[in-house]
């Protein structure tokens, strides 16, 4: 791994490969553009229009194969809709650099480490699994912008069999996107981001499904305001990759779901009972712990 290290430090002629050239792939590729880290970024993709759109905006210079981009890259981003990590990783797994490094952006971390030590084996250590929490309701090359990591977490879930060097140069290239790291264990990873990322995507789908499925829902949509429009914003997202996400979390996102309901049955009674002061006292309390929270 010191190879590695000493030629990122230096800056010298390194090429990276992402995998995915979606918003995330794509806006990726802008930020370390513009970081001036690489000499050449190729890309690797399904659609070959999002290819040619990222070839356009200057994401990647060369849209290449699978198996090509694992010969070639020094650092290697996966940012492909998690159920498809194993499939990417087991291709590339013949064909990488010993000190080439991977990294991913999927959402949820148990399942991807678990693909990756299956699909990689020995090679694992040079995997070091990472979230940014950053992204938009559209997807796609023609989505991405530079400046999407800026200011925004990236969370580190390094696995034991990283070496603590590979891990800092993972760290160095999210920052260098102006991302800020942490790092957390992927366990505890993904039972937070049920809770705060997860959980909000399935109920504002299931918010739009409903609306969506009603008799006078053209009516209702006619009159939707700003309020229904940041509540269903992130229905926009991805379905495949909120469908992975979903399934891929099942156990910790069955929970949050268990007590959201609980919670809105308990609030239905309320309404139901016309108890004006248990109403009250929950409003007031959310309404304060958001603003505290917008606070920050």
């Amino acid at each position: 791994m010191s190879s590695t290290s000493s030629t990122l430090s230096a800056n010298k002629n390194l090429t990276l490969g992402i995998v995915g050239v979606g918003l995330i792939g794509a806006s990726l590729g802008l930020a370390q553009r513009e970081a001036n880290t690489f000499t050449k970024i190729l890309g690797v993709g399904r659609s070959k229009a999002n290819l040619d759109q990222a070839l356009k905006m200057g994401a990647i210079d060369q849209a290449v194969s699978l198996e090509e981009c694992a010969k070639q890259a020094d650092v290697i981003v996966v940012c492909v809709p998690v159920a498809q990590t194993f499939s990417v990783l087991h291709a590339i797994e013949p064909h990488i650099k010993a000190n080439t490094l991977i990294t991913d952006a999927g959402s949820t971390k148990s399942d991807v480490i678990m693909a990756a030590k299956t699909a990689l084996g020995d090679k694992v250590a040079q995997f070091v699994p990472a979230h940014p929490i950053a992204g938009g309701a559209q997807h796609g090359a023609e989505a991405a912008k530079a400046n999407l990591y800026q200011g925004k977490e990236v969370v580190l879930c390094p696995i034991q069999e990283n070496h603590p060097e590979a891990v800092q140069l993972m760290d160095d290239f999210w920052q260098a996107t102006g991302a800020v790291t942490s790092r957390m264990s992927s366990l505890q990873h993904d039972a937070i981001f049920a809770s705060i990322s997860h959980l909000p995507h399935i109920l504002s789908y299931a918010l739009m499904l409903q609306v969506a499925n009603s008799e006078d829902a053209a009516m209702k949509l006619d009159l939707a305001g700003a309020g229904f429009r940041d509540f269903t914003r992130i229905a926009a997202s991805s379905p495949e990759m909120w469908r992975d996400i979903c399934l891929a979390n099942k156990t910790a996102i069955l929970k949050e779901l268990d007590n959201y309901l609980v919670l809105t049955k308990n609030l239905r009674e309320m309404i139901a009972k016309e108890d004006s002061d248990s109403l009250l006292k929950a409003f007031t309390r959310a309404s304060a712990e958001r603003q505290k929270w917008e606070g920050r």
